[in-house]
Order: C-alpha cells, then structure tokens, then sequence
C-alpha cells in the first residue's frame, strides 16, 4: 500500500468540511439571493458604517497579539529549561476545557457580582465596570489564546541546539548578548507561528465580544453573525467573510516571510 493512501481519510475530510464550505461560501458572496451573478455583496458588507467595526476588530487582535507574545515568550523560555517541564501541564489545562466555558468562567470573575469586584468591596474600594468594555475583551482573547502563542515558542526553544548557546558562551557573549543575538533569532519560526495562531481566531472571534463585550464591543464577526442568523442575508455575509478571508492569508502571507520555511509550525 502506498504511503499517500494513508492521508485518504484526511484528505476526504478537508474536502467535506473545509473545501466544499468554502465554495458554498465563494458561490453566496458573488450572488443573490436569487442566485444571479452580482458583486454588489461587497459594497453593502463594507459600507462606512462598518469600517469601524473593521479597524476595531484588527486593533483588538493587534493588541491581543503583542499582549501574548509579551506575556508568552518568557513563560516559553522558562518552560524550556529544565525547571519548567511539569508547569507545561498547566499550561494545557485550560485547553482541556470547552471554550465557552472558559469564557463564562471569566464573566464569574468581571461582572458586577463577580469575584473581582467582590474583593474590591472587601477592602473598601468602589466596584468597577468590568463587563461590557474594550478591556474585558481583550482580556478574554487573551486569556482564551495565550496558549496558542507559548506552545509554538515553547516546542522551538526545546528544539534548539544547546550547543550553540555554549559556544557563543565559551567566546566571552555576556547572558544578555547570548539571549538577544542567538536564541530569540532562532525562536523566529515559533514566534512567526504564535503570532498566526493567536491573531487569526482573535480577529475572527464572535462569542468573546458578545459575553464579555455585554452588547458594547461590536467586531467584525458579530457582523458576520448578524447577517447570517439574524439579517438572513448569508450573500453578504459570505462576501464579508471572504474579504475578512483575505485580509488574513495576506497578514499571514506577510508573517510567513520571517519563517519561509515554515519551522515554527508545529506544536509538539
């Protein structure tokens, strides 16, 4: 039997899930609802009125980005050492758990009952808003894909040969020097897929800003929800996700160009 047989089962699968989907969804965005060819689809997704909606949707996954990479990249190199092998259970734990149910666990924390404010009234301080805002939604994207950006990191820093740190140890590079000029250049390919992986569901992402964003926070896939479930318009709903398609692969495309050889790519 040939070695390409065995990707049978995967190829038919992308092929029901992913392939035919996105032609239905190719077919809808250049139609109408009568099924005539028209590219007017385009213009009504991006009217001005939804730019903004756009600008914030890319600004927030920005932000959510930065905030992982920052906050990620040292829990990764920690994670590589020695020291930090058991914490990577840890980190896989919140994985484990359903997504909307770790967003709900979050409203626990931020609204107005919650346990954030409950403290904060313990210790005679005024209870805040937290439900409702910009900041709660970040803080959820963050907190729901951060693992997405350590993991990448994590698996290209474990990778590393070791000796290259000893040798550029052993010709005098202080710590500071070794880390800035030899392992964060090496861990580009983590950090280059980190970055797809976190900033790709969180411009997308829907069910975050509806929970935590209490109504407040409108991003692009609250749009595209909209005219799917409640407009029932899916022609303008597929061409604004077709575009929003785009606007990704060509970040990507652009992110792909530190990584050409696609080395951070996998997880394990």
């Amino acid at each position: 039997m040939k070695r390409s047989w065995y990707a049978t089962p995967y190829a038919l699968w992308m092929l029901i899930f992913t392939i035919v989907p996105l032609l239905f969804v190719v077919y809808f965005a250049f139609t109408t609802r009568d099924g005539a060819f028209t590219v007017e689809n385009f213009g009504k997704s991006f009217r001005p009125v939804s730019l903004p909606v756009v600008f914030d949707s890319f600004r927030l996954a920005f932000f959510c980005t930065v905030i992982c990479l920052v906050v990620g990249y040292p829990a990764a190199y920690f994670l590589s050492g020695r020291s930090g092998r058991a914490v990577v259970v840890l980190i896989l734990l919140p994985m484990w758990m359903n997504f909307l149910l770790r967003t709900y666990a979050m409203m626990t924390l931020l609204e107005r009952n919650g346990v954030i404010n409950t403290i904060l009234e313990a210790v005679g301080l005024p209870p805040q808003t937290l439900i409702g805002t910009e900041a709660a939604v970040l803080l959820g994207m963050v907190y729901n894909f951060l693992p997405f950006m350590i993991l990448p990191i994590y698996t290209v820093l474990k990778k590393m040969d070791r000796r290259v740190i000893e040798a550029a140890e052993d010709l005098g590079a202080p710590p500071v020097k070794v880390f800035t000029r030899v392992v964060i250049p090496l861990s580009v390919p983590g950090v280059v897929s980190g970055v797809t992986m976190v900033f790709m569901p969180a411009v997308t992402t829907f069910a975050i800003s509806r929970m935590l964003g209490n109504g407040n926070v409108y991003l692009i896939g609250d749009t595209i929800e909209n005219y799917f479930i409640n407009f029932s318009n899916r022609n303008v709903g597929s061409a604004l996700s077709l575009v929003l398609m785009v606007l990704i692969v060509i970040s990507i495309g652009l992110l792909r160009k530190a990584d050409p050889k696609g080395e951070g790519g996998a997880l394990w």
